[in-house]
């Protein structure tokens, strides 16, 4: 029997000399190739399927074979099981084909189970040359190997033929093709991307977003999650671009997570609840350190997957680490993770925020030592030297309270973890505190039965001078808040309003009663020596002092901007430009906290940074 009737070609051009055909029975499967006029002298059963075969074809060429006949000369051996074997009955039926010099097709479907199989028969040149394991091995080396699309289908292949397949280096030849293809393909696409600029300069054109080079990425998710990671591992060491392997592990997630999406409170199967958390575990060991290579949204999707499928600790603990570095970036939508625990929890899990929220402002720190210790060099770690910045800070803290105004109504919510969420950011990152005042607020109204205590203990969070005119007025009528922080609210409106009049009008000496030295000194820190039942009876009266001071202070405001509206008509009679520029600067103060005889709480009216960067639905929702 010549060796050359054994094509492995891939081409289709050289059809096989003859095509199987599928019978119900196994044992007339090889009907078509088998000698039919010579009986058969051995039996050979694998998996149930029983072959009736010859003898002299099958020591030809098989080692393993040879050696159980050898063994058994004496009582002439009839039938052998092979036990085990890999890739089952129909690669050894080509194995069969193979020896009694029947042409078949070598093919990236069946080349891995045909090394094995080559292999475990020890069909090698010892006994025949160019025999089965060179050939497959040659087919793998020379044609698989050159294509990435082939060595991911025989990847596919050896999952079912390990740790065979493991052994004889087929997998790793496959993933060395996989990740050297993927770096060849991106270096192509990246020269194919360079062009001149008009001055001359050589430089990259832009890819347009959304429009992937990396048409490789759907293939692999084909993979079993043990070989993804073997071929992103490998990727990852070549060099291949980290948004790649992150479009990838994102293509990956899609395909494999679907047991996630069907949930609907139904149990589902432990089996593939288990396989998505390795998927989830996996997905996560394998995410790039450059913050861009993945969309703040799918770092969120996985934590919640995580928290669903209680993945490990260490998972999570890297999510919330990633999402901690760009939070400015995130939504109210994103915080909201939900909580799958007991019955007396919280819908939504308020620890895992409050911990990327530590990590946030950890990070703030850390990043601040590094911009100071590293001048210029440390500018090229990071693609913002200074990240995160106030804008930053200031982002994070909007989002803190309305998240918090979020899970305020939650009847579940203990203070404490309220309280910790609230105090997770730097003091200087809220610049106004109207946000975090309407969230105590509605934590309030939900808790009705808190103690004075613990209110104080809330709204010792606020600090009252940041808030806007708008809430400032909506809080000195609250009576949700706790007496103290009433009287502190109308005190800090009564400096304002002092502070607009004395602003405004210098020569009119407006000092106040000695009696306000004393009342700040008491609202500072009531006095311990006093009955508590004291104590509520001078806050009460200072607070009605307080309201009438205020009313005073508004009818002279009053009666101020009456005066300048005429002052203001008699000078448009005068030729006078310099006076009237010099006295509308005065006049644009009187604006800074949108005071107008009409209305205090006008908003369009304010130029002040402060008040238009507070929410204007303040009033509305917390009434």
């Amino acid at each position: 029997m010549d060796s050359h009737h054994y094509h492995h070609h891939h081409h289709p051009h050289h059809p096989p000399q003859s095509q199987l055909t599928t019978t119900k029975s196994s044992r007339q499967r090889y009907n078509e190739w088998i000698f039919r006029d010579v009986p058969s002298d051995i039996t050979i059963e694998v998996n149930g399927a029983v072959f009736g075969l010859h003898k002299f074809p099958l020591v030809s060429r098989c080692g393993r074979i040879r050696k159980l006949v050898a063994d058994h000369r004496d009582n002439a051996i009839s039938k052998v099981e092979l036990l085990s074997l890999p890739g089952g009955a129909e690669t050894f039926e080509l194995a069969a084909k193979f020896c009694y010099g029947i042409n078949f097709e070598i093919t990236s479907l069946n080349v891995a189970q045909l090394c094995c199989v080559a292999d475990y028969l020890e069909m090698t040149e010892k006994y025949s040359t160019r025999n089965l394991g060179s050939r497959a091995n040659e087919y793998l080396d020379t044609v698989v190997t050159k294509n990435l699309e082939m060595s991911v289908e025989v990847l596919k292949q050896t999952e079912n033929l390990l740790p065979l397949a493991d052994d004889l280096k087929i997998i790793t030849r496959c993933i060395d093709a996989i990740a050297s293809k993927a770096c060849v393909e991106q270096i192509a696409s990246s020269f194919s991307r360079l062009e001149y600029s008009s001055s001359g300069r050589l430089h990259m054109s832009r890819q347009v977003k959304g429009e992937s080079t990396d048409w490789w990425i759907k293939d692999l998710s084909v993979l079993r999650v043990d070989m993804y990671k073997r071929v992103m591992t490998a990727m990852k060491c070549r060099g291949v671009r980290p948004e790649s392997i992150g479009e990838s592990l994102m293509s990956y997630a899609e395909n494999e997570l679907t047991g996630l999406y069907n949930l609907n409170g139904k149990k589902s199967d432990a089996r593939v609840l288990g396989h998505e958390r390795v998927v989830v575990e996996t997905i996560v060991g394998l995410l790039p350190v450059e913050k861009p290579a993945v969309p703040l949204s799918f770092l969120f999707g996985l934590l919640r997957a995580a928290v669903m499928l209680n993945c490990a600790t260490a998972c999570r603990v890297d999510l919330e680490r990633r999402i901690g570095s760009q939070l400015d970036l995130a939504t109210l939508d994103d915080l909201l993770i939900p909580s799958l625990r007991h019955a007396d929890d919280t819908l939504f899990d308020v620890d895992a925020v409050h911990r990327i929220l530590v990590n946030f402002s950890q990070q703030d720190d850390s990043d601040d030592e590094m911009d100071g210790d590293g001048g210029d060099g440390s500018g090229f770690e990071s693609d913002e030297p200074d990240s995160p910045t106030q804008t930053a800070l200031v982002k994070v803290s909007k989002l803190v309270d309305s998240y918090l105004a979020g899970i305020a109504p939650e009847i579940n919510l203990k203070l404490s973890k309220f309280i910790a969420v609230a105090e997770s950011l730097p003091a200087h990152a809220r610049t106004v505190h109207d946000g975090l005042y309407r969230s105590i607020d509605v934590y309030l109204k939900a808790h009705p039965g808190l103690s004075e205590c613990d209110k104080k203990r809330l709204c010792k969070l606020i600090d009252f001078h940041k808030l806007s005119p708008e809430a400032g007025a909506h809080a000195a009528q609250n009576e949700r808040l706790p007496l103290q922080s009433i009287v502190q609210v109308l005190y800090i409106e009564q400096l304002r309003l002092r502070n607009a009049l004395s602003c405004n009008y210098p020569e009119d000496n407006l000092k106040p009663p000695p009696h306000y030295q004393s009342w700040r000194i008491n609202s500072g820190g009531l006095s311990a020596a006093m009955s508590p039942k004291d104590n509520y009876a001078s806050l009460r009266r200072e607070n009605r002092e307080l309201k009438l001071e205020l009313t005073r202070l508004r009818m002279r405001l009053n009666d101020f901007e009456k005066e300048h509206v005429c002052m203001k008509r008699s000078m448009e009679k005068s030729s006078s430009h310099n006076f009237m520029s010099s006295f509308s600067k005065k006049i644009s103060k009187l604006n800074l906290f949108g005071l107008n005889s009409s209305s205090r709480g006008s908003r369009s009216s304010s130029p002040s940074r402060h008040s238009q960067r507070t929410d204007s639905k303040v009033t509305v929702r917390t009434e």
